[in-house]
């Protein structure tokens, strides 16, 4: 009896949560409030795309692999979109005071996809978040399913490769 209990709890405590389609859940998107890119309040809640996958960065206006990620990702995003259904949400970390800058960066840089933020820190600190970039992918029911630290030329190819799996029903792993 003994024994039976123990490997009850063990495999309670390392069976992983998976997906429907069969792909390791990492963790469900909180609950957060945000901002637009105009300031207006934005809660997490209200981040969806019809059942469909949604790449979220994490960036800053300082953090120059940020901006050569975000430029990649633009130069393709139309394609993507065309191809996939997929979304992207760029989260800025810029503090209050560095804030006022995301709005021009963004339009200066012309990127196309939707821009929040986070002046608080709280959806990166619920997100474990460290240091940007810092990018995840969620499937069509809010389930995070995927992530990766850094931006070196190139990644892109892997985020749309990984998006494209999860359309198909394939495993990520």
């Amino acid at each position: 009896m003994k024994n039976y209990l123990l490997v009850s709890l063990i495999l309670l405590f390392t069976t992983s949560v998976f997906s429907q389609d069969g792909n390791k859940v990492i963790f469900k998107l909180p609950d957060v409030n945000l901002q637009n890119i105009s300031g207006e309040p934005f809660n997490t809640k209200d981040i969806h795309n019809d059942g469909k996958p949604i790449i979220m960065t994490f960036w800053a206006t300082w953090c120059k692999p940020c901006m050569k990620e975000h430029d990649a990702i633009n130069d393709v995003y139309e394609e993507w979109v065309e191809e996939t259904g997929v979304k992207l949400y760029a989260i800025s970390i810029d503090n209050a005071r560095s804030s006022k800058r995301v709005l021009p960066t963004v339009n200066g840089k012309g990127w196309e996809f939707d821009v929040l933020l986070d002046p608080n820190g709280d959806l990166k600190r619920s997100m474990n978040v460290n240091i940007p970039p810092h990018t995840f992918i969620i499937d069509g029911n809010g389930n995070v399913v995927w992530q990766h630290i850094g931006y070196l030329e190139g990644d892109e190819t892997e985020y749309i490769e990984i998006v494209e799996k999860l359309v198909n029903g394939e495993n990520i792993d």
